[in-house]
């Protein structure tokens, strides 16, 4: 007898429930997407470090209420007791100031490429990795993934040129895209160096992630004319505007749960295979709900930097399984950083 089905999980059940995870993180990802490029293009109200910060305010408030809840109902809801300490706090601070140069330039991008172009606009994010790791680790790459990342530079570049072509190009959009790529990388490296401080919990590290943001973001908020903006806004005592704020953050939190779920049910390597065919799936969306005509280079620039991704993640997991066993605990840290495996897709 199967040892699945001594265990009381049949094949069916089993792919049923991988089906309903997957579906779950490309419902909660896209919609992510779309929602954020509503609320960034607001015409009435032009103010993207604003969301940002009121969506990492919104996921401070989660981390509260959810503590909270794991306390009345144990049996129930498994969250980790976070009291705010201002040693842990200062040790997270480097990885919190990448934090917020990711998120804003991210959101940057999405604002002035939309969604259809946001997958090319965003597609270095491996390529900074492999640059980077090499720069601030000296960890070589090898042979194969570096021609996975030359695919994906060459689809990068394919894409700009066609999107330019199109006369929709925003070249300010695109160095955002740049900037976010290598902030990803970045806070992938930050995040494993300040895992310790945090007991290796993703939750704590959010929690103190997402402070440090919330009071380093306020003067920027203010200084930009944010602030000044909402204050003007038509709309700021409307609570349906409030409502898609908050629903806004509640998607950015609810992306890290989802994402770890598909990993734990599935694996690193199908949760990158998974996440690319969301991009893909994304981005035809977007065309179809814009009613864009694109011509089939744009088409070939997305597929070269999904292929290439894709190509580069099964590549990796190639190298790892003939890489020398390492120490447990360290496995256990990395398994910790499901957002850093495949990107954010932030």
């Amino acid at each position: 007898m199967d040892q699945d089905e001594v265990n009381g999980e049949t094949f069916l059940f089993r792919a049923v429930r991988i089906g309903a995870v997957v579906t779950l993180y490309w419902f909660v990802s896209i919609t992510m997407v779309f929602l954020n490029n509503y609320l960034l293009d607001n015409r009435d109200l032009d103010a993207p470090l604003l969301v940002t910060f009121y969506q990492c305010l919104v996921t401070v408030g989660l981390c509260w209420l959810l503590q909270l809840l794991a306390r009345l109902c144990p049996g129930f809801i498994d969250f980790p007791s976070v009291k705010f300490d201002t040693k842990t706090s200062r040790e997270v601070l480097p990885l919190s100031l990448v934090f917020i140069c990711m998120i804003t330039f991210n959101n940057l991008c999405l604002k002035l490429v939309g969604v259809a172009f946001y997958t090319v606009g965003r597609s270095l994010s491996t390529v900074f990795n492999v640059l980077l790791s090499y720069v601030i680790l000296k960890q070589t790459t090898s042979l194969r993934a570096v021609l996975c990342c030359a695919v994906i530079l060459g689809g990068f570049w394919l894409g700009v040129d066609q999107e330019g072509l199109t006369g929709n190009l925003s070249w300010s959009g695109v160095f955002f895209g740049v900037l976010a790529s290598a902030c990803v990388s970045l806070n992938a490296i930050y995040t494993k160096k300040v895992m310790p401080a945090v007991d290796g919990n993703i939750w704590k590290l959010s929690y103190y992630n997402n402070v440090n943001a919330c009071v380093l973001f306020l003067p920027l908020v203010v200084v930009s004319g944010d602030l000044g903006r909402l204050v003007a806004f038509p709309g700021v005592t409307n609570p349906r505007f409030w409502g898609m704020m908050t629903l806004g953050g509640v998607f950015g939190f609810a992306i890290g749960y989802v994402t770890g779920l598909q990993i734990k049910f599935t694996s690193p390597l199908t949760h990158n295979v998974s996440g690319t065919a969301k991009a893909c799936a994304q981005t035809v969306i977007a065309v179809v709900f814009n009613a864009s005509s694109k011509s089939l280079l744009w088409w070939t620039s997305n597929m070269m930097v999904l292929c290439g991704s894709s190509a580069y993640t099964w590549v990796k997991s190639l190298e790892m399984k003939k890489a020398p066993h390492r120490e447990p605990e360290d496995s256990a840290k990395e398994k910790l950083l499901p957002r850093e495996k495949g990107d954010a897709e932030v």
